[in-house]
């Protein structure tokens, strides 16, 4: 136990197929997890949008998120994150604003602004090459709190394998929607709620499955650039990616807090992911973490997550080449293993270094079991905490 701010807990839930395993099990397990959280007092669980991926069922968080408040009672649902590439956000903000009416006071809409494919993609034929998204300056491995700030990861989803993957993913899904400026399109969500929204030619519309609706519009952002900017300046809430980007983390909070105007909140209110394992050894929480590396691996090299390997099955860390060590370092390196008290004095220190004012674990094991074991275990560990509300701006 390590005596730190307590800041609650929440679930991030990609709703993992194992090996083995099916989309249809992976759904029904990621149901019987935010029973087990909510029972957990854990503050909300989030479904992301992936597609076309074989280890993730994800890929509808608006229909998982309802089925989820449907089969729970307290805990707060919503998406982690709905990406503006596919889906516009007037019809993001029907979608949940529909389950904010049957749910009130539990649903939250997550919103990312990953762009892909490229607008010049998505122009069509003759448009020209698209230009690689910008890379992050490579910056140096660092500690800072005693938090571990990986080096810059040599992978971009601007470009290679990992950018060929998601435009051919995008081109079969039919997703292709090139989004306006984030800040636009944010505005226009949240002009939907409040029913003021109008069209193009400046005519009233009316949304009636999200006006008046009181969900909570939320932005993911994974640097800081663009996505963190515009949540501060709008006053939203922001989450913040210690898990798929760590070397980012510090700079997207700091953009962030600086960026920040009241708005929809008086005040700022970040929630930093983080991927977890606790188990009740060392030993097997190492042993149960062991294929992480090679999950992570199918990602970035643009194959999309495989189904998630059984320990055991897969090349140990300390055997793989260097070349994919350091593809995937970064991300085993910042995930918090080993007993709920080692996990939960990292993520202290995260807590800390980043001044979060919450924190998002998600865990993938190979067994539900395991994965159900370990939000137990942290649930044990974790200091209880007050029930601190988002600070919403007066009228």
């Amino acid at each position: 136990m390590t005596d730190h701010r307590p800041v609650p807990l929440s679930v991030l839930d990609l709703a993992p197929v194992r090996a083995g395993g099916t989309g249809a099990e992976a759904l029904r397990d990621a149901v019987a997890r935010a029973q087990l959280v909510e029972r957990l007092d854990y503050r909300r669980v989030w479904y992301a949008e992936h597609h076309l991926a074989g280890g993730v069922a994800s890929a509808a968080p608006a229909v998982l998120a309802a089925l989820v408040a449907s089969a729970t009672s307290t805990i707060r649902v919503g998406s982690a994150a709905v990406l503006l590439g596919s889906t516009s956000p007037v019809v993001a903000a029907e979608q949940f604003g529909t389950v904010a009416a049957l749910h009130p006071g539990r649903v939250d809409l997550g919103l990312g602004r990953a762009s892909f494919p490229p607008p010049s993609v998505a122009g069509g034929a003759g448009a020209p090459a698209p230009a690689p998204r910008r890379r992050p300056e490579p910056t140096p491995e660092r500690v800072v709190g005693g938090l571990l700030v990986p080096a810059t990861p040599p992978v971009s989803f601007g470009e290679g394998p990992l950018l060929d993957r998601i435009l051919a993913q995008h081109r079969f899904v039919g997703a292709g929607r090139t989004p306006g400026a984030f800040a636009d399109e944010l505005s226009t969500l949240l002009d939907v709620v409040r029913g003021t929204a109008r069209t193009d030619a400046d005519r009233p519309v009316t949304v009636p499955a999200a006006q008046g609706s009181d969900l909570a519009l939320w932005v993911l952002a994974s640097s800081g650039g663009e996505s963190a900017r515009v949540a501060g300046e709008l006053g939203l809430p922001l989450g913040a990616n210690y898990h798929v980007s760590p070397s980012t983390v510090l700079e997207t909070v700091e953009q962030y807090r600086a960026a920040f105007r009241p708005g929809v909140l008086d005040a700022p209110y970040v929630v930093v992911s983080a991927d977890v394992l606790a188990a009740d050894t060392a030993t097997r929480a190492h042993a149960l973490a062991d294929p992480f590396a090679e999950w992570v691996l199918s990602i970035r090299r643009g194959e999309g997550a495989i189904p998630y390997p059984a320990p055991g099955t897969t090349t140990p860390w300390a055997q793989r080449p260097a070349a994919e060590r350091d593809l995937v370092r970064d991300r085993v390196d910042t995930r918090f293993v080993g007993t709920a008290d080692e996990v939960a004095a990292g993520l202290a220190t995260l807590a800390r270094a980043t001044g979060a004012d919450e924190l998002l674990l998600t865990t993938i094991t190979h067994d539900p079991a395991d994965t159900a074991r370990s939000y137990e275990l942290l649930a044990q560990a974790w200091p209880s905490t007050t029930e601190p509300t988002l600070a919403t701006a007066s009228a």
